[in-house]
């Protein structure tokens, strides 16, 4: 109660930061206001005086290492006055830095030793200041940023009217801030997600933080969910981004790394998340040299439809994989698919007939039998259309419930494993998985009843090795034989298995597609194609099998990051969406993002009506098609969000059946995607789209559709996710314009069924005494189905947070291994990263070879042999003489001895040619020993996992 007068009082959290914002719209609006008396060119020579300043802070142009040590005078001299203007411009801001050895007056006819100490000296003093920049960039930002957003607003202004080409066509440029946008624009500087309602102007919005943090010329990066919206972008709100002098690049699929190189030089880069996450993969795991590196640092990234880039594809790690070695890559999918089709089928005979059995016992009064028949078809088939034309009657689904619910109960659950051990295999619908049980594995391999059984290997092992009468030969042997043996049984089990889930849980046209003879996945949260992306663990070339299309070899990881560490990366981030609210724990507690929701513009006119919920599905999109005739003959056009691709095609044959012109979009392709959405307010127009097709695209009303209610959204099932039932929504009414919104549900629908909602609704349909073909509304019911989708979030959030647990650990070994290889890469005295090498790995081995530990043993012949057969010195034991020294004295001599006939081996070759030849050989072995380490952790995960 105290809250709630505290709120009415003050008003909540968000509309008190909002408020704080306040004073510096006012501010930006007064010097704005002072600009329009201004030439135009005066904008761009704020911008350039802006650039000055903090172009001090980026690092000299020094030299070092060898290529200090070996440079000659000329260079030498270009270096010391390149790096003086710097240390000029720090004065300013660091008063006791001594400066005066780098005047030009000072070092002139000084010896080239002395200049070279000059240089070193300098970037000691760089070093030393430069852990101090950020803050006090930060600070220089804050200061000037009513400013700098008076000057973008102004530029805006100025060019109304001009006439400009994007992606092809021409548009008018007719946009100033509105004052909400210049508060969305100061919460994404200040590191937050600005949640603003579509039609707000989220694209215009950004030129505000990105032109401030522009000006520190370290790159920033705007991030959009797809190639097509990054290039208009690009090109739309790059016009004002270059009237004011700055560079704008676009990264698009397939550009080569050199002029990718270029777009990534430029101030501004536009490009997808997986554009810049693989690129950042490629630098720093896979480059071997400097100039294939593209990238340039994470200093700053704003990310479009930040829910969808951040949380929505979150799930799925960015890969890049590599063949795997020929002995690796075997296997039988072909083989075993007709088994595995012969047992689905079998499966299928046995739940039809658990079915009519069930319906048997339920005519004469054994309810309690015809549920337990009900809930173990349920186990094996849960999508079976006969069981669930049975849940429609509302004393089979009770009778089925009770039955679950009493197996689940019993402690020992004895009945409910029997009744598992019946069925061919068993189905988990929430985790995706499908298990054989005992008779399925007697299905598959009736002659051979070990065939599910991995051997055990210490077992075997322990036996092979007490065996007295073998050989050390025939042990080896025996163990080889073993390990083959496992590791077959092993490869026939994972892909019998992997071919169960491809035929049972994973559906053509609504997990993916098949075309040019390749199964591409869809993208469950925007059912968008997602080409070069495959399911890993074999279970993308299992799918491949059951579709009869060309079966890929398989590959190994070479290098992989999650989202998350992805875009933890950058110095400051920043994100807009319509809908953030619903997941702002989630994006506090992983990127550190709060969420500040911006006040639209003009008051929403949407009217968001309650759910329409059917038995069926067939009666829902009954109730969809009659609705979408209705609007139609009177002209309101429609938005009809479907939940898969399969969907969208059943809805669009059923209006070609009642010859309603209509679009279908799948979001296949992108840039038809935007014009087909762009078009969807347009009167008489009905457009089909998958949930989240067109995001990014305004949606205007044409003449005279306001009057007949706007754009109407038709919802044909809820999303897992109840923010893209708001981005679905949020799709009608902008700007203050009309429009209307509902869903229709089905309880056959997946959350329905999965998810509990169905279970509450039912009893609310027999309370109400609902008949045949009628619909349920109600405002509890809307609540119900909302608890389900929480539900469903915290799951997706649970499993998000796994992927980034195993990520997390991974990372800071990634951290570590690139941190190294980029040593490599930007060394310029490769010996020493070598010395330090063989230093570690020399001190590891004698520790080894003379341990430490109380009562241990020196073996220094060992020690002498890894030596002699590791490195060419030819050492010989009266010259070695490991006992009169100790651990960090031998491990010395060694080195010494070591490195002394590297410099008898390199003598007389180009400085520049060996260092070159000596990072080859480093990347080489970082990258081997890298990759190996990934493929074990694979094989670890898989082994947790198990």
């Amino acid at each position: 109660m105290f809250n709630w007068f505290i709120k009415k009082i003050l008003g909540s959290k968000n509309q008190r930061a909002v408020r704080k914002l306040q004073p510096v719209v006012v501010e930006i609006n007064r010097l704005e206001g002072l600009l329009q008396n201004e030439p135009e060119e005066a904008l761009r020579i704020r911008i350039a005086a802006w650039q000055t300043t903090f172009r001090a802070f980026h690092t000299p142009p020094f030299i070092g290492g060898v290529t200090l040590r070996i440079a000659d005078e000329a260079a030498v001299d270009a270096t010391l006055e390149g790096i003086a203007p710097y240390f000029t411009q720090l004065k300013e801001h660091f008063p006791a830095l001594d400066i005066d050895y780098l005047d030009s007056a000072s070092w002139a006819g000084a010896s080239p030793d002395d200049k070279k100490a000059r240089i070193d000296r300098a970037r000691e003093a760089w070093n030393d200041i430069n852990p101090k920049f950020p803050a006090l960039e930060a600070a220089i930002l804050d200061k000037i940023l009513p400013e700098v957003y008076a000057v973008v607003k102004n530029a805006a202004r100025r060019l109304v009217g001009k006439e400009i080409i994007v992606c092809d066509y021409p548009l008018t440029w007719n946009m100033v801030h509105f004052d909400v946008q210049l508060i969305g624009g100061t919460a994404l500087h200040r590191g937050m997600i600005a949640e603003m309602a579509t039609g707000e102007g989220k694209t215009l919005v950004a030129t505000l933080p990105v032109t401030l943090n522009a000006l520190t010329g370290r790159g920033v990066h705007v991030i959009t969910v797809n190639d097509y919206l990054a290039r208009r972008d690009s090109e739309w709100m790059g016009y004002l981004y270059k009237f004011l002098g700055f560079t704008v690049g676009c990264i698009q699929n397939d550009q080569p790394s050199h002029y990718r190189a270029e777009q990534y030089q430029c101030d501004i880069t536009f490009g997808t998340n997986s554009e810049f996450g693989f690129d950042y993969l490629r630098d720093n795991g896979m480059a071997s040299s400097k100039e294939q590196q593209v990238q340039r640092g994470h200093y700053f990234a704003i990310v479009d439809e930040v829910d969808s880039v951040l949380i929505d594809e979150a799930r799925t790690p960015l890969i890049i994989s590599g063949p795997v070695a020929v002995a690796e890559t075997s296997h039988h999918y072909e083989r075993y698919k007709p088994l595995v089709e012969q047992l689905v089928r079998r499966q299928n005979t046995l739940c039809n007939k658990l079915i009519s059995d069930a319906k048997e016992h339920a005519a004469k009064g054994d309810m309690e039998l015809a549920g337990k028949l009900l809930f173990q078809c349920h186990l094996g088939q849960p999508k079976n259309r006969a069981l669930l034309r049975c849940m429609e009657e509302p004393e089979l689904r009770r009778a089925m419930e009770k039955a679950e619910l009493a197996l689940y109960q019993d402690t020992q659950k004895v009945e409910f494993f029997r009744i598992k051990e019946e069925l061919f295999y068993f189905i988990e619908e929430k985790s995706n998985d499908a298990d054989l049980t005992e008779i399925g594995r007697a299905f598959l391999n009736p002659d051979e009843p070990d065939a599910f059984v991995l051997p055990d290997i210490a077992t075997i092992y322990s036996e092979i090795d007490g065996d007295t009468s073998l050989s050390e030969e025939a042990r080896l042997r025996k163990k080889t034989e073993t390990q083959d043996r496992l590791s077959h049984q092993g490869q026939r089990i994972h892909q019998i298995s992997q071919l169960l889930r491809a035929y049972c849980n994973y559906e053509k046209d609504v997990e993916y597609m098949v075309r040019d003879n390749k199964v591409i996945i869809i993208d469950a949260q925007t059912g968008r194609e997602m080409p070069g992306r495959r399911w890993s663990d074999g279970l993308h070339q299992a799918v491949e099998a059951k579709e009869g299309v060309s079966i890929d070899a398989e590959t190994q990881t070479l290098a992989t990051i999650t989202i998350q560490n992805y875009f933890r990366l950058y110095q400051k981030l920043g994100g807009m969406t319509g809908t953030a609210e619903t997941d702002a724990a989630e994006f506090h507690d992983i990127y550190n993002l709060d969420v500040l929701t911006i006040p639209t513009n003009q008051p929403v006119k949407r009217i968001d009506n309650n759910d329409s919920i059917y038995k069926t599905r067939r009666e829902k999109f009954t109730a969809v098609i009659e609705l979408i005739h209705q609007l139609h003959a009177k002209g309101q056009p429609i938005l009809v969000g479907t939940a898969s691709v399969e969907a969208s095609e059943t809805l669009a044959r059923m209006l070609k059946l009642q010859k309603i012109t209509h679009n279908v979009l799948n979001a296949k392709y992108h840039r038809q995607e935007a014009e087909i959405v762009s078009r969807a307010g347009l009167k008489g127009a009905v457009t089909i789209s998958t949930n989240m097709a067109g995001r990014g695209t305004d949606i205007k009303l044409g003449p005279g559709v306001a009057e007949l209610g706007g754009l109407f959204v038709l919802g044909t099932e809820r999303h897992e996710s109840r923010r893209v039932d708001r981005q679905l929504r949020g799709r009608s009414a902008r700007q203050g314009d009309p429009g209307e919104s509902r869903f229709f549900l089905a309880f056959e629908d997946d959350l329905m069924r999965n998810f509990g909602a169905a279970e509450r609704m039912t009893k609310m349909m027999e309370r109400f005494g609902m008949k045949e073909g009628e619909e349920l509304q109600h405002p509890w019911l809307n609540r119900s189905v909302e608890t389900a989708q929480k539900r469903v979030e915290q799951r997706n959030y649970v499993w998000r947070k796994r992927v980034l647990e195993y990520d997390d650990v991974m990372n800071q070994q990634r951290e570590v291994v690139y941190e190294w290889r980029n040593d490599v890469l930007n060394s310029n005295d490769t010996r020493v990263l070598i010395n330090d090498a063989v230093e570690k790995g020399i001190l590891d081995r004698v520790t080894e070879y003379i341990p430490q530990e109380k009562g241990a043993t020196p073996d220094y012949d060992a020690l002498l042999h890894w030596v002699n057969t590791t490195f060419p010195i030819g050492l010989k034991a009266e010259d070695a003489l490991f006992e009169t020294r100790d651990l960090n004295g031998n491990a010395a001599f060694i080195q010494e001895r070591v490195m002394h006939a590297y410099d008898v081996k390199v003598k007389g070759a180009n400085p520049t040619a060996l260092q070159e030849i000596e990072k080859m050989i480093l990347l080489n072995a970082i990258d081997r020993l890298w990759q190996e380490h990934l493929f074990a952790l694979d094989a670890l995960k898989e082994g947790v996992n198990l």
